[in-house]
């Protein structure tokens, strides 16, 4: 046995005292951005006209826009990469000798290190190890005082130039220093006469210092001395503006 329905209650007729009223002309539009951010009409911030909450900007893009900044990039990363160049005139100019000697058993040539227990070998790696840090010091400030702000593009960009600087550094200094056919090398200057060895690099690792230097001091740069975001709350009250009150509950 079941309960009888209850019949739902009839529509509601609007009386003449509570009538639907129509909204007037343009009253269904969005509420405008001054209403709720309590600005004035027309204002204008530092950062552009104020957002839908009073964000001066809030809508805007933050930057000069992704296409300059992979522009900018490229262009960092192709300097930074040319600049490679003058660090492997600088290793070959400054790095130490190794001196070889060639000597003919059983009628073949043969080249040995001339001071077995000399330091020279590790003093080539030494040597552009350091130069590829004060390039990467002077790169990353060099990149930093180009354009502040900094980005993802940009640090990219000076990464792949300071890796690719030091490829280049390190052909240039090997074309630049002497041949690498040690032995054609021990046959012209003779039997038992020291000459120098071609610049190589016995640690490959070198390679990542220029750019890992490069990386480390744009961060700490960007850190310390990058520009910050103005916050707008901030910005409105030391104009004088009073702060925008918290709705009541």
């Amino acid at each position: 046995m079941t309960a009888p329905l209850t019949p739902p209650p009839p529509p509601r007729e609007p009386s003449p005292n509570e009538g639907w009223q129509q909204p007037a002309a343009g009253h269904a539009a969005a509420v405008p951005h001054d209403a709720i951010s309590d600005t004035p009409p027309g204002a204008q911030g530092p950062y552009g006209p104020p957002g839908p909450y009073g964000i001066y900007g809030s809508y805007e893009q933050d930057g000069p826009g992704m296409k300059t900044e992979v522009r900018e990039a490229a262009v960092v990363a192709l300097v930074v990469a040319l600049s490679g160049a003058l660090l492997g005139v600088l290793w070959w100019w400054l790095a130490p000798s190794v001196p070889l000697v060639g000597d003919v058993l059983n009628g073949n040539w043969v080249v040995y290190f001339k001071d077995t227990e000399g330091e020279q070998a590790v003093g080539v790696d030494g040597t552009f190890t350091l130069l590829a840090l004060a390039f990467g010091l002077v790169s990353a400030v060099a990149v930093f005082l180009f354009r502040r702000r900094g980005g993802v593009p940009l640090v990219v960009g000076l990464a792949v130039g300071a890796l690719l600087g030091s490829l280049l550094a390190w052909r240039v200094g090997v074309w630049l220093g002497p041949s690498g056919d040690v032995i054609a090398h021990a046959k012209d200057v003779g039997k038992g006469v020291a000459f120098s060895a071609p610049l190589k690099l016995g640690a490959k690792g070198v390679w990542l210092v220029w750019p890992l230097a490069a990386l480390v001091v744009h961060l700490g740069l960007t850190a310390l001395f990058g520009p910050r975001d103005v916050d707008p709350y901030l910005e409105q009250h030391a104009e004088g503006q009073p702060p925008h009150a918290a709705p009541p509950v």
